[in-house]
């Protein structure tokens, strides 16, 4: 009866910690939006007033190199034996 009671215990621990983390990034999603909707409307006030623009041209374009490819991380020395397969998508 005592293991059922710590299991029961720990099991809403998590529950509660799951949903907080879940309520946060609620929160933070709704903070997303609103920044974009700010920025929008702070986008569409500069596009009423074109004199605030800058015009711009292909000589003015930034051009950066390409990032070089990732290098695959080195697998543990524990798991170097293992041969990891890849999971298909959506499994």
């Amino acid at each position: 009866m005592l293991a059922m009671s710590a299991l029961t215990l720990h099991w809403q621990n998590q529950w509660g910690t799951s949903f907080q983390r879940m309520e946060d990034a609620q929160v933070l999603a709704h903070r997303l939006q609103e920044s974009a909707a700010l920025l929008e409307q702070h986008h569409l006030v500069a596009i009423g007033r074109p004199g605030l623009l800058v015009p711009t041209s292909s000589e003015k374009l930034v051009h950066l190199p390409s990032p070089p490819p990732a290098q695959p991380p080195l697998a543990a020395p524990l798991m170097a034996r293992v041969s990891l397969r890849q999971i298909p998508a959506g499994y």
